[in-house]
C-alpha cells in the first residue's frame, strides 16, 4: 500500500485555473473592495464564468461535481487572492451542500440547477444573535398550518444576506425535542414577503464579503421547501460542515501563504545594521515557522478533503485542520505584520490586511473553542 501527496494533472490544472485568477482578477481589486466594502459583482461574474463558484452542483442539475478536494485546491488560491472576495464565493457552497445532500429532486432543480447558468447568490442562515456556538440554542420558529409553515425569528452574522436570491435558514418545529428531530430545515426566498435583511455590517476584515442580519416575520414557507424531512435540520445543518470546513481551512492557509510571501520578499529587501534582516536568525526562523505550519496546514485540510471523496467519516479531521489553520493564519499573519515593523501597521503595506481577513477565521463555520471541543468528543467516544 502507498500514500501519495501528487495531484492529478486536472488538479494541477485547476489550481493553476484558480491561481491565475486571483492574481489578475481579485488582487487587483482587492483594497478597493476591502476600502469601501462594496460587493465584487464584477470579480464574481467572471469566476462564474470561468466556473470558478458553486463547483459541487451534482452533473445531473449542471454542475461540475468537482471532489472535495478540488474545492480545497481552489478555496487556497481565492483566499490567497483577497478571503474577503473568496468567502463571498464559497458562501454559496456552504448554502448549498445541505441542500445538495438532503433536499428534494424538485428543490435541487428549482434551486441549484439555475446557478450553474447564471450568477445567482444563496446563504447559510442558521446562527442567531443568541444561538452562535450554541445552535441548539436557536429560537427562530416554523408553524405548519396547512400547506404552509409561518416562519418568525432573527438570524445574525449571515454571509450574503444582502444579495442572496435564496437562504437555507433552520428553525424550531418542535421546540421541546430541539436538536433530536425538534429542527427543521427550509430554503427561503429572499424576495418573500416577511423577509428583511438587516445592514451590512462593519466588519474588521474581510469587508468585501456581505455579512447581515435577516429578520423573518410571519414569512409563509411552502411545504415543498423543507430539505429533507421535518425534524431533519440539525443534522443537515452540521453534516454540511464535514464539506465545508476543510475548504475554510484552506483559504486561511491561502491567507497565511500570502503573508509569508510578503514577509519573505520584504525580508529580502529591507536592510538593518547593515545587512537584509532576512540575514538574522530572529527573521529568518520566524519565516521558517511560518513555512512548516503552512505546510502542515495544507496538508490537514488535503487529508479531511481525501476522507470525504471516498465516503469516509472525516468530521475529526475536518475540525482539525479547522483549528490548526485558523490559528496558523492569525499567527503567520501576526508575525508578517511584526516583520514589516511600523510599515506593517500601515495601510498602505499589504500584510495589515491580511492580519484582519485572518481573525475571522478563528471564529466563522465554528469557533477555534469548538472545534477543540469537537474533537475532544471525537477522541473520548472513540477511546470508549
Amino acid at each position: 500500500m502507498s500514500i501519495s501527496f501528487r495531484l492529478s494533472d486536472e488538479q494541477e490544472s485547476l489550481r493553476a485555473l484558480a491561481h491565475e485568477f486571483a492574481e489578475n482578477e481579485i488582487r487587483p481589486v482587492a483594497p478597493h473592495h476591502d476600502e469601501t466594502g462594496e460587493y465584487a459583482w464584477e470579480v464574481l461574474r467572471k469566476a462564474h464564468e470561468l466556473g470558478l463558484m458553486n463547483t459541487h452542483i451534482p452533473a445531473e442539475y449542471g454542475g461540475l461535481e468537482l471532489s472535495a478536494v478540488d474545492g480545497i485546491l481552489i478555496a487556497e488560491e481565492l483566499a490567497w487572492g483577497c478571503s474577503g472576495i473568496g468567502t463571498a464565493m464559497e458562501a454559496n457552497g456552504l448554502a448549498q451542500q445541505p441542500v445538495i445532500l438532503g433536499a428534494s429532486d424538485h428543490l435541487k432543480k428549482k434551486y441549484l440547477a439555475p446557478m450553474t447558468e447564471t450568477l445567482q447568490m444563496c446563504a447559510y442562515a442558521v446562527t442567531e444573535p443568541g444561538a452562535g456556538s450554541d445552535v441548539q440554542a436557536l429560537s427562530t420558529t416554523a408553524v405548519r398550518k396547512g400547506d404552509r409553515y409561518i416562519l418568525n425569528g432573527n438570524k445574525m452574522w449571515i454571509t450574503n444576506a444582502g444579495v442572496a436570491d435564496w437562504y437555507f435558514v433552520v428553525a424550531l418545529t418542535d421546540p421541546a425535542r430541539k436538536a433530536k428531530g425538534g429542527m427543521t430545515a427550509f430554503i427561503v426566498e429572499r424576495g418573500w414577503a416577511g423577509v428583511t435583511p438587516g445592514k451590512k455590517e462593519q466588519n474588521m476584515g474581510q469587508r468585501a464579503s456581505d455579512t447581515r442580519a435577516v429578520t423573518f416575520e410571519d414569512v409563509e414557507v411552502p411545504v415543498e421547501n423543507v430539505v429533507g424531512v421535518e425534524g431533519d435540520g440539525w443534522k443537515l445543518a452540521m453534516a454540511a460542515f464535514d464539506y465545508t470546513r476543510p475548504a475554510v481551512a484552506s483559504a486561511s492557509v491561502g491567507v497565511a501563504r500570502a503573508a509569508m510571501e510578503y514577509a519573505i520578499q520584504y525580508a529580502g529587501e529591507r536592510k538593518t545594521f547593515g545587512t537584509p534582516i532576512a540575514n538574522h536568525q530572529a527573521i529568518a526562523f520566524m519565516i521558517a515557522e511560518m513555512a512548516m505550519n503552512i505546510e502542515a496546514g495544507r496538508l490537514l485540510c488535503w487529508q479531511a478533503g481525501e476522507l470525504k471523496d471516498r465516503g469516509a467519516r472525516n468530521t475529526m479531521q475536518s475540525s482539525y485542520a479547522k483549528a490548526f489553520c485558523a490559528d496558523m493564519a492569525m499567527k503567520v499573519t501576526t508575525d508578517a505584520v511584526q516583520i514589516f515593523g511600523g510599515y506593517g501597521y500601515s495601510r498602505e503595506y499589504p500584510v495589515e490586511k491580511l492580519m484582519r481577513d485572518a481573525k475571522i477565521f478563528q471564529i466563522y463555520e465554528g469557533t477555534s473553542q469548538i472545534q477543540r471541543l469537537i474533537i475532544s468528543r471525537e477522541l473520548m467516544v472513540r477511546g470508549r
